[in-house]
């Protein structure tokens, strides 16, 4: 018996909404784009045309108020995400935003109160999670831990170098010449000078997938207790006490993309190592180092993983959420976790 289309609906369409989310729902079989809300009115009557979708709004109160969903897709900036989620939450369905949770604590605070009060909940866009390589670490991970045949887990090492993010991700993207309307932006930090804020969301735009990436190989909370001064390595130490580290572009990488992940057992490693973020049809790679002892040949697995991407499998995850057959991989009670490590970190580095 074939099952019932999930409906869903877009609010914006500009180019992380079209390429990195609308092009990947667009092509699930057992979804239906119903309608989408752009500001922008050629732009969202272009976007509606490429990907036949019906039904065309200039706002995501209108939508709300005409259709019928069962979740939201939301790409939005996260500077406003205080200002446009609660709204959303209103609807009573399941929302899908990009991440960050919100550009300071105390918005994304507010932002869990108001979902608490909906009833519904929230997935933010941690892709990282559904890469087919990420899954499969995961998996290895979690089992080593169980076993015990590795020894202990000694240590997780996530290296990240600013490089070629799109890979030609947006070389279908549609745009527009049309100007934003002017749009009602969240508060800026109140502990915070405006340099040290301005630090706080740059770091947390580019290297909070990083942040929530060590939370869910580590498989527990960690905090912060180190901030190199060049703003190159964070340090920190997981609630069981197992060290870790993100080192933040300690070089370039201008026609690649080099991100790495290093889970060490006293007998062996995970590694893990994924493709850029907008890269099609090229899940990341995995490898398995095994070197228990007592005379037992050391061994490399390297698993040959589908030819899945990262947000194609998200989306993926996100319906079969909807459907309640699997948990969101990541719920924004946990993606305001992200937000505390990235003011910790930024209070060690800057002093405030």
């Amino acid at each position: 018996m074939q099952k019932q289309k999930v409906r869903i609906g877009f609010i914006g369409v500009g180019s992380m909404g079209q390429c990195a989310h609308l092009k990947n729902y667009a092509v699930l079989e057992d979804v239906e784009v119903i309608a989408l809300a752009e500001i922008r009115p050629e732009l969202g009557r272009q976007v509606a045309k490429r990907y036949g979708v019906a039904h065309v709004y200039p706002s995501h109160i209108e939508l709300l108020e005409h259709e019928k969903l069962d979740g939201l897709v939301a790409a939005q900036y996260f500077g406003r995400h205080g200002q446009l989620l609660p709204e959303l939450y209103q609807a009573g369905i399941p929302i899908f935003s990009e991440k960050p949770l919100a550009a300071s604590l105390a918005v994304g605070e507010s932002i869990i109160q108001a979902l608490k009060a909906s009833g519904t909940w929230h997935m933010v866009g941690y892709h990282k999670r559904s890469d087919p390589a990420t899954l499969a670490a995961k998996a290895e991970i979690d089992r080593l831990k169980e076993s015990g045949e590795l020894g202990r887990l000694s240590y997780v090492r996530i290296l990240i170098p600013a490089g070629d993010w799109i890979a030609g991700g947006f070389n279908d993207l549609i745009t527009s010449a049309e100007p934003y309307p002017d749009l009602v932006m969240d508060p800026t930090a109140a502990d915070m000078d405006e340099v040290t804020y301005n630090q706080y969301v740059s770091f947390v735009n580019y290297y909070i997938h990083q942040v929530n990436l060590m939370r869910h190989l580590l498989g527990e909370p960690y905090a912060i207790s180190y901030a190199d001064p060049s703003g190159i390595l964070l340090a920190g130490q997981s609630e069981s006490g197992v060290a870790c580290s993100i080192e933040m572009t300690p070089y370039r990488t201008t026609l690649d993309w080099q991100e790495s992940a290093l889970v060490c057992f006293e007998k062996g490693y995970v590694k893990l190592k994924l493709p850029a973020p907008l890269a099609t049809n090229r899940p990341g790679r995995v490898e398995f180092f095994r070197d228990p002892g007592d005379a037992v040949v050391p061994e490399t697995i390297v698993p040959q993983l589908p030819w899945v991407h990262a947000m194609r499998q998200q989306a993926i995850n996100f319906v079969a959420a909807i459907r309640g057959e699997i948990r969101p991989p990541c719920e924004a009670e946990e993606a305001l976790q992200d937000l505390r490590v990235a003011r910790e970190y930024i209070r060690l580095l800057a002093g405030v």
